[in-house]
């Protein structure tokens, strides 16, 4: 079969594209960062580059903490979703594929599943749940349509450069200062994990399907920060901060970063998310049949050794 991704340049898209093409299919990507870049906002390349395929990814997205102005996050998520949906039209395409994100649930919303009321505590959650509702209208615009949509908890792996590296990153650098007490616990995926589960979603037969996705057991901060500094042979700090500390450095930081025009490690959604419990039901995903291939610890460990090896002592 003829596929495009969206994003498929990117983090999890590029190994997505790995996935299928093992698997003997041909591969579209639309990216801007592609060889030959194409922006889902621009809606005459995005129809052109679907034209002959059988399915669309769509994982095209802005997903930083410091995007602005917040604006940005709904011409591209939402949009960007509704241009995607317009060249499945221009095309006659009928499955679209969508990594949405678990940020619409909010936090601190115990273990929700999908059947969950989304609550979303940013604009990044928001847009992402307004473009959830436009594949929705747009399957009940044909009988043939059908949409899959994957909610993806903290997803990690080789080569990122989000959360958890900026976690790892203050961590090897001696930087790292736990906020809070450390029960709190966080639903995280590998990076390859996501990437096959998506590849295996094309079995997807359902009209209108959601599955949340994340690895499983849950670590909370202490767990993760132990398996952390144990590998990388390393003694993890006693001192730590108080929630409303951390939180007044993360505002500051906040400050900084609108006055500068600089990404900066810390803000203060970065520390709002880091004290949170972020958990979800995943069994949905699993019920399916597919099984990961890599544990969250493994995962944790492979990101260390690909990215920060240098920074390992001998234990």
């Amino acid at each position: 079969m003829k596929i495009a991704i969206t994003g498929g340049a990117g983090f999890i898209g590029k190994r997505l594209a790995n996935f299928l093409t093992d698997k003997g299919h041909k591969i579209i990507v639309v990216d801007t960062i592609h060889s030959t870049p194409i922006d889902i906002m621009d809606q005459s390349a995005l129809s052109d580059a679907c034209k002959g395929c059988d399915f669309i990814y769509h994982l095209a997205a802005l997903h930083r903490d410091d995007i602005f102005p917040r604006s940005r996050y709904y011409d591209v998520n939402t949009q960007g979703t509704k241009n995607v949906i317009q060249a499945a039209k221009d095309n006659n395409i009928t499955r679209i594929i969508f990594t949405s994100t678990f940020a619409l649930y909010g936090l601190n919303t115990g273990m929700p599943t999908e059947e969950s009321a989304p609550t979303p505590f940013n604009d990044y959650g928001k847009s992402k749940w307004e473009a959830e509702i436009a594949l929705e209208e747009w399957i009940n615009e044909a009988p043939e349509n059908i949409a899959t949509i994957v909610r993806p908890v903290v997803v990690f792996g080789e080569g990122n450069k989000g959360n958890v590296y900026t976690l790892l990153s203050q961590i090897v650098r001696n930087k790292f200062v736990m906020i809070g007490k450390g029960e709190n616990k966080k639903s995280m995926a590998y990076v390859g994990n996501v990437a096959s589960f998506l590849a295996f979603c094309l079995n997807e037969k359902e009209k209108f399907k959601i599955y949340n996705y994340a690895d499983k057991p849950d670590f909370n901060m202490t767990d993760l920060t132990d398996i952390i500094f144990g590998h990388l042979g390393k003694k993890k700090p006693s001192l730590a901060l108080s929630y409303p500390v951390g939180l007044t450095i993360g505002y500051v930081f906040d400050g900084l970063a609108r006055i500068t025009g600089k990404q900066l490690p810390i803000s203060s959604v970065r520390v709002k998310k880091f004290c949170a419990d972020t958990t979800c039901e995943a069994q949905r995903c699993l019920d399916t049949g597919f099984k990961p291939t890599n544990t969250l610890q493994e995962g944790v460990v492979r990101m260390i050794d690909a990215d920060f090896a240098q920074y390992k002592r001998q234990v």
